[in-house]
């Protein structure tokens, strides 16, 4: 037996020598994964690590991932034997569910929302602190473990995620079984979803101001984000504390009468605007323009129809200093959907190679990711042993703060919409559309999904029947899409939701990508888009190419 692990870690050894020396980046992945695959073997037959694994999976969804691909769901681990014989069919790395179930195995993608509230018993608080940079991961896991500790909560578990973020987990016993009259238990993730943010919010300014103090390299960050200084700087309002949205003025003049006007936000293009006395013939020549910032939620106090703006108040609006941390290194900690799964204690990692280790608050800002190293890991708890009600605070709070911002936002959404009420849309025509026109996110959905299958069908459906493929088309390319799918939709469901579609006179767009739960919540969304919709990403296409306009 020794002497087979003294072979595997010769292994690892001579793939390490050979990623160094090979000079492709196919070639330097191929040898990065038979490293990985090869201490795997070694990794997961510590009975330490087995053990810390096994006691985490218990309730749980457990899901190997087989380096890129993950394996069948729904499906669960109960024994060391089970660990093993996955890690020998190749698995690299597992995955848990937050929510806690009265059996994982009985889950399944077609199951409802009462089927899964009767399955669910419970539920722990997980909070992803993922950005693009480590330094700037630890400043905002420290600034969560203090806010969590600041609510009342002193029982929090702490691991790296196992590359450049975090992971903080309180116990579903923190909360109270029941509150505001709601079974907490069937409140995911709603519940959880108003904490997270209400965190993010709760730090935000600590965040921005700490993490832009490591942020130093303007040069460095303008190379990776691909933003400029300008974009990278950000203006808030003072009075909500929003970011501010960008405006323009331009200024006009006709040089036969003299009449001067503004307009807001103006396109500037060829076309010529006639001076707007009737009586003169000039046309109105643009003498220059100036930016301004506006609040979407603050009002003018002297007009009520118009937004708080930096032309008129600059005072209210104030400037980052430096880099806005929020704009580039923003922590995402919104790892809150149903059955969504996070890598467990002690799992590897397949890109890094190193172990999601558990961490204290105070080993946090002289962390290393040398210390995740696998074949010197210290085993410790990572669920923390709450008290039952000790996160009551934190969870009525951020209630609070949530109700209050839907408030707000409802109003943001009326302020902006109000303008259209009277405004009649045709239906969007878009003519000689290829598959080379479609947005990354559309291509990734064709390729077939595990999760969130019914709302990538809806997704499918809108998109093909708004870009103009006949009846027949897009049934045969649903048809190939489910197909690959894990497991394909029922055929029955299936067919439905292609006849309901095909019989609708007024076309229904697809979903906004800013809507996380038809993108990113299923994994078509890595990085923020720079369109709203996928239509958007279309017709930005058939103009490059030439193509018949709509």
């Amino acid at each position: 037996m020794e002497e087979k692990k003294a072979d595997e870690k010769e292994e690892i050894s001579e793939t390490k020598s050979e990623i160094l020396n090979v000079g492709s980046e196919e070639d330097r992945t191929n040898i990065k994964e038979k490293r990985v695959r090869a201490l795997t073997r070694i990794y997961y037959s510590n009975q330490k690590v087995q053990a810390a694994i096994l006691k985490f999976a218990l309730d749980r969804e457990v899901v190997p991932r087989y380096f890129e691909g993950f394996g069948k769901r729904p499906d669960m681990i109960q024994y060391a034997s089970d660990i093993n014989g996955l890690v020998r069919k190749g698995a690299t790395s597992f995955h848990a569910s937050e929510e806690l179930w009265n059996d994982p195995l009985q889950l399944s993608s077609d199951s409802t929302l009462k089927d899964l509230e009767n399955l669910r018993k419970g539920w722990d608080f997980l909070i992803d602190i993922d950005s693009p940079f480590l330094d700037c991961s630890k400043i905002a896991a420290r600034l969560i473990a203090e806010a969590l500790e600041q609510h009342g909560v002193k029982n929090y578990g702490i691991k790296f995620s196992g590359s450049k973020g975090f992971h903080i987990m309180i116990s579903g016993k923190a909360f109270p079984k029941e509150f505001n009259e709601e079974e907490t238990r069937k409140m995911f993730p709603a519940w959880p979803r108003a904490i997270c943010s209400y965190l993010m919010d709760y730090i935000r300014e600590d965040y921005n101001r700490q993490a832009s103090d490591v942020l130093t390299d303007i040069g460095a960050i303008q190379r990776r984000t691909k933003l400029s200084k300008e974009q990278l700087e950000e203006i808030r309002c003072k009075i909500c504390g929003k970011a501010a949205k960008k405006g323009s003025i331009a200024n006009f003049v006709c040089p036969i009468c003299g009449m001067k006007i503004e307009r807001k936000n103006a396109k500037i293009t060829k076309r010529r605007l006639k001076c707007l006395n009737n009586s003169c013939a000039g046309v109105l020549e643009q003498v220059d323009s100036e930016e301004f910032y506006y609040c979407e939620n603050c009002v003018d106090p002297e007009n009520e129809s118009l937004q708080m703006n930096s032309n008129k108040y600059p005072e209210n609006f104030e400037k980052s200093k430096g880099v806005s941390a929020e704009k580039v290194a923003a922590p995402d900690l919104i790892l809150v959907a149903s059955r969504h799964l996070f890598r467990m204690p002690y799992s590897l990692h397949e890109k890094t190679a190193l172990a999601s280790v558990v961490l204290t608050k105070q080993e946090l800002e002289n962390f290393s990711p040398r210390d995740a190293d696998p074949m010197r890991v210290v085993i410790r708890e990572f669920m923390p042993e709450n008290e039952l009600g000790e996160a009551k605070q934190l969870l009525a709070k951020a209630l609070d703060w949530n109700k209050g911002r839907e408030v707000i936002n409802k109003g943001i959404e009326e302020k902006k919409f109000s303008k259209y009420k009277d405004r009649k849309f045709e239906n969007i025509e878009l003519k000689g559309v290829t598959d080379d026109m479609f947005p990354q996110p559309i291509k990734k959905l064709l390729k077939g999904l595990e999760e969130g299958r019914k709302r990538g069908l809806f997704v499918l459906l809108t998109f093909l029947r708004s870009t103009g493929f006949s009846g027949e088309e897009i049934n045969k390319r649903v048809r190939d899409w489910n197909e690959k799918n894990s497991p394909p939709l029922k055929e029955g469901y299936v067919r439905s939701q292609i006849e309901w579609h095909l019989k609708q006179n007024k076309k229904i767009l697809p979903p906004n990508y800013s809507n996380d739960a038809f993108y990113r919540d299923i994994g078509l969304i890595d990085k923020k888009p720079e369109t709203k919709n996928p239509l958007v990403d279309v017709m930005r296409k058939i103009r490059r190419y030439g193509s018949e306009s709509f």
